[in-house]
């Protein structure tokens, strides 16, 4: 949520960086919030100095009636205060309640090194290794994981509907390595502490985060219980100190959780659905952080770091993007998309998204701390990244270590946990 005294203080700086996202309707909205905010702050303005009166007349009606004047005038003046007073709490209540709808509608502030555009304009930072290249003609994912009886995309249709795979075997044992292999090299290597999260969660919790109000339509609501199937683990994870107080001793808050995820995909019917390209339940690992605000930008250098890596070790081509203004997720001030090489498909594929929030997530899910003893409390910085996402990270795999006759090389880190070293058609 942005900060409100930014927008009273600045408001063409908020404009300038709304435009910048391409946001439509964000600019009209936030002229309509500025229009509220003067109205709250009239009302407010005029209820205390009428507090002030009444309190006034208070002493002078104690005093006539102490002198044994009649003070009856004066006190149905007052009573004519008390509702007009009324009536100003009542504005004032309603305007705060306009004033937070169209505050949670607005989108975060990019950075000031993000630069204008949509997804064309995204920039490649970096690339890693070089695009493999067959002596024969590769086979996509779904024909090899079919072919090695690891992928059952029928029967998964056939149980839940299209976008719910279904792994067998040694395809459902690669998925649960991979878990395991990730999290573990996040805890040990990169100093995160694992939880295990509910994949149900409030209406506050995914406001908290930014999905609500802006994704209700992706998302997968339990209305007899009012909960929600979470899209990503970072909204249990950002939301586990939500209204509470650390201290400076306590941050940097470093947490990796694994979680099923499930997205409706609402708006992107038709787009990439073969085989395990776009799915409504897939695995993910993330990483999320709580930082102070002086380091929430190289945390991100960091967290995006540490998301490669597990791509390096798996011995994968892969690319970081900086995502333009007008491809920033809602929330996000700032994204490297880490997009990795599936020669099959011949496509770069999304496999973890890395964003610094600033104080955008902490705001809306008052996540803060206090810098030093007696100090007024702040708000902290919040970072997330998949590290990394599986189904397209195994589309990479088969892929990329296919061979002639169909089957898959295991890269070295997943041989020993796997117990073979290469998966057979």
């Amino acid at each position: 949520m942005l900060d409100i005294k930014l927008i009273r203080s600045a408001p063409e700086t908020v404009r300038e960086g709304l435009s910048k996202r391409g946001t439509q309707g964000a600019t009209s909205a936030l002229d309509e919030l500025i229009d509220l905010d003067a109205a709250r702050r009239e009302a407010v303005s005029h209820g205390d100095a009428l507090r002030g009166e009444r309190n006034e007349a208070s002493k002078r009606v104690a005093q006539l009636k102490q002198e044994g004047s009649d003070a009856s005038d004066l006190i149905a003046r007052m009573r004519k205060v008390g509702d007009e007073i009324g009536r100003l709490e009542d504005v004032v209540r309603e305007h705060d309640l306009g004033i937070r709808q169209i505050l949670l509608s607005l989108p975060n502030l990019p950075l000031p090194e993000v630069q204008v555009g949509g997804e064309e304009a995204g920039e490649v930072v970096r690339e890693w290794g070089e695009p493999v290249t067959f002596g024969f003609e590769g086979r996509p994912h779904w024909e090899l994981g079919e072919a090695l009886g690891i992928l059952d995309l029928p029967r998964g249709a056939r149980i839940s509907g299209s976008g719910f795979p279904v792994l067998r075997d040694a395809g459902a044992r690669l998925q649960r390595v991979l878990i395991h292999w990730m999290l573990e090299l996040h805890v040990r290597e990169h100093g995160y502490r694992e939880l295990r999260v509910p994949y149900l969660v409030t209406e506050e919790t995914l406001t908290g985060t930014g999905q609500l109000p802006k994704f209700a339509d992706e998302s997968y609501l339990v209305e007899r219980d009012d909960l929600w199937l979470i899209p990503t683990a970072e909204v249990p994870v950002t939301n586990l100190h939500r209204d509470e107080l650390l201290g400076s001793e306590d941050l940097p808050l470093r947490y990796t959780a694994y979680s099923p995820c499930f997205r409706r995909e609402a708006g992107a019917a038709g787009k990439d659905t073969r085989g395990l390209l776009r799915v409504h339940q897939f695995d993910k690992v993330e990483l999320v952080r709580y930082e102070t605000p002086d380091r929430s930008r190289s945390a991100l250098e960091e967290l995006t770091g540490e998301a490669e890596r597990i791509l390096q070790d798996l011995g994968l081509t892969y690319r970081v993007v900086r995502l333009a203004a007008g491809d920033l997720g809602f929330s996000a001030a700032m994204t490297y998309d880490i997009e990795v090489w599936a020669p099959g498909v011949a496509q770069w594929l999304e496999v973890s998204s890395c964003s610094t929030f600033g104080d955008y997530q902490a705001r809306r899910a008052n996540l803060r701390y206090r810098p030093q003893s007696g100090e007024k409390p702040e708000f902290v910085h919040t970072l997330n990244g998949s590290a990394l996402a599986l189904p397209r990270l195994l589309v990479a795999l088969l892929e990329t270590y296919q061979d002639e006759g169909g089957n898959v090389t295991l890269p070295a880190p997943l041989r020993d946990p796997m117990g073979v070293d290469r998966l057979e058609a």
